[in-house]
């Protein structure tokens, strides 16, 4: 078991735990925290300088569980000897989102090679939903992200306390079941129902620049190949047989894209038809006038016995 998890104990004796947040700034993560313990919303911005520091308890099941909550806020190192990890990002910034792989990268970096990431619990917590107007990271995609590494998730809005309270519970009973069950949590992917393969490829699909990156397939791909790339992914991504996040849209794009290359192949065969030049038929040898004179015999003139003969002259005509 890892040095820092706490010893596993007693049902009914109180347990200490460590959590930390993670995430861009402005994020907020500060007021997430706030709500949760101060049952307050912080309007006003305040950048945390260094770590912000939150106590408080909470009973799980028949325990009680004191909670020290860090939020990390760009602090160079990692705090060591957490148990769970809150990663945060604004459901109305893209980049915030995308940013949370570089935080588990950093992360396991700063918990060296000793570091066991498998011990924390994370969840992820997808921040100002109140705000559906600014949303550019869809449900369905952030859920994705989270359950495809075996994380939790949620949706928030630190403003009105939405999602708070059930996500804290939640975060707070599975690090309590980790806790007593010697600091193995389960293994990612075994409980989601789905493969990486495909939380990969939906990813994937929502992130190309057109029906044929969509498909996998090059563009002037033939309709064979687009049948095949086609057929892989109706496999794949079915919505009777995959249960990821974003699955059905998925699927529907792919269908949308199938439809969309095979009508670009066909018109692009009726144009190089219709544009193609005609044949070149060898015309026949001509004759030159000097050698149709050579060649052509001489014709007998019809009227030649028609004319006079010319009077005969001199002596002749005298008698």
């Amino acid at each position: 078991m890892d040095a820092n998890m706490p010893r596993r104990r007693e049902p009914g004796k109180s347990l200490r735990i460590k959590v930390i947040s993670m995430g861009n700034a402005e994020v907020g993560k500060s007021c997430i925290i706030k709500r949760y313990c101060e049952k307050r919303f912080v309007s006003k911005y305040l950048a945390t300088i260094g770590i912000d520091y939150g106590v408080t308890k909470v009973q799980v099941r028949d325990r009680e569980v004191k909670v020290n909550i860090f939020d990390m806020a760009g602090a160079e190192r990692v705090l060591q000897g957490h148990q769970g990890v809150l990663l945060v990002y604004d459901v109305g910034q893209k980049d915030s989102f995308d940013a949370l792989d570089t935080w588990l990268a950093e992360m396991k970096q700063d918990l060296g090679p000793h570091g066991n990431m498998d011990n924390v619990v994370f969840v992820v917590c997808a921040n100002k939903v109140d705000c559906p107007k600014h949303r550019c990271v869809d449900e369905n995609e952030g859920r994705l992200w989270a359950e495809s590494k075996g994380f939790l998730y949620f949706e928030t809005s630190a403003q009105t306390g939405e999602g708070i309270n059930e996500m804290f519970q939640t975060f707070y009973t599975s690090i309590v079941d980790l806790c007593e069950n010697g600091g193995k949590r389960p293994i990612p992917n075994s409980s989601a129902g789905f493969t990486k393969e495909q939380a990969d490829t939906i990813r994937r699909i929502r992130n190309s620049k057109d029906s044929w990156d969509m498909l996998g397939v090059k563009p002037g791909a033939s309709r064979d190949e687009v049948n095949k790339a086609y057929r892989r992914l109706a496999v794949l991504l079915h919505p009777d047989k995959c249960v990821a996040p974003g699955s059905e849209d998925a699927f529907k794009a792919v269908v949308n894209a199938r439809t969309a290359v095979l009508k670009n192949i066909k018109i692009s065969l009726l144009l190089s038809v219709c544009v193609s030049p005609k044949p070149v038929t060898q015309a026949p040898a001509t004759i030159s006038q000097r050698e149709r004179r050579n060649h052509t015999p001489a014709r007998r003139s019809s009227h030649t016995s028609t004319l006079k003969a010319d009077p005969p002259s001199g002596p002749l005509l005298r008698k």
